[in-house]
């Protein structure tokens, strides 16, 4: 099985060193110097348990995406191809993926948000496309990728049906990588879980510049991160999502001491300068929310204030 792991960020590094322990072809797709680390050094990852593994050039294809087309010896060569990109680049990496995909092979998007598995349907169509999530927790800085957190991956179709030949041979890679796959009959439901997660961690973690157990500590920041949270839950069963089974409060504080020594994705770009996903997490819970007629002031003003914090560290 030929995969390609489409940016090579925190996530995307987690996924090529871990696949780098099966047998399967791997194609890593970055761009700029990402990209020509991976070409000339290789991936340097981390492990949870301590030991450092350097995964040389040779292992994986290269290919810049800035460099220009996709080169032939890679197109429509690959089996499944993982998005784990930021999310403003999804449409472009979508265009990627459909030329790079055989017949019958699937994109998953792990990025955080809402609407990733709908873009890459629209463009590579719903029965070559799988919603997924990962709770693998990593970063990234000059000296490689930090898998500090083992967690797993949950994949599911668009329409809840069973995964098809293909996703069954992704899974038993994925098991054999150590990713712990899972499959959803429900994969908004789950999409829908981690934004909830999303919205009440990665904002207030952000403006507070803390790490996540930091949230269990502070009363007052663990009062804003419940409020943003059970103002999504409201929006997401306005939106026709059955969270029944949901302790809202119980899952907030299982991640957050699963992670509290995490600095959460938001807190890493804004301390990098880089522009964030708030558009994608508490921007989102607008945008839903007004549709249904949920008022939202709690993801509003987080919204707001993580847009402030990008506005002022571009003139820093």
């Amino acid at each position: 099985m030929r995969i390609a792991v489409l940016g090579v960020g925190s996530i995307g590094g987690v996924l090529l060193g871990a696949l780098s322990d099966t047998n399967c072809e791997l194609v890593a797709i970055s761009r700029g110097n990402s990209a020509d680390k991976l070409s000339s050094l290789g991936l340097v990852l981390h492990s949870p348990e301590g030991p450092i593994e350097a995964i040389p050039p040779e292992r994986f294809t290269t290919f810049d995406s800035e460099s220009g087309p996709v080169p032939d010896f890679i197109t429509n060569s690959c089996d499944a191809v993982f998005i784990c990109s930021k999310s403003d680049s999804t449409p472009v990496l979508a265009q990627i993926a459909d030329e790079i995909l055989v017949q019958d092979g699937i994109a998953i998007s792990l990025q955080n948000g809402m609407g990733h598995a709908q873009t890459l349907a629209h463009r590579l169509g719903r029965e070559r496309t799988l919603g997924g999530i990962t709770t693998h927790g990593a970063w990234r800085n000059e000296t490689g990728t930090h898998w500090v957190g083992r967690g797993n991956i949950t994949l599911g179709s668009l329409d809840s049906s069973k995964p098809s030949g293909n996703a069954e041979r992704l899974i038993e890679i994925l098991n054999q990588a150590g990713l712990s796959p899972d499959w959803s009959d429900d994969i908004n439901k789950s999409i829908w879980i981690k934004l909830l997660v999303n919205v009440a961690i990665n904002p207030v973690c952000s403006i507070a510049g803390v790490r996540n157990g930091a949230l269990l500590e502070v009363p007052e920041l663990w009062a804003q991160a419940i409020s943003a949270m059970s103002e999504a839950a409201t929006v997401a069963t306005a939106s026709g999502v059955d969270l029944s089974d949901i302790d809202i409060e119980s899952l907030l504080r299982e991640v957050a001491s699963n992670t509290s020594e995490n600095r959460c994705s938001m807190l890493q770009d804004i301390m990098a300068g880089r522009k964030t996903e708030v558009n994608h997490l508490c921007g989102a819970i607008v945008d839903a929310g007004e549709s249904v007629g949920v008022p939202t002031p709690r993801n509003e003003m987080l919204h707001a204030l993580i847009c402030g914090i990008e506005i002022s560290s571009e003139f820093d």
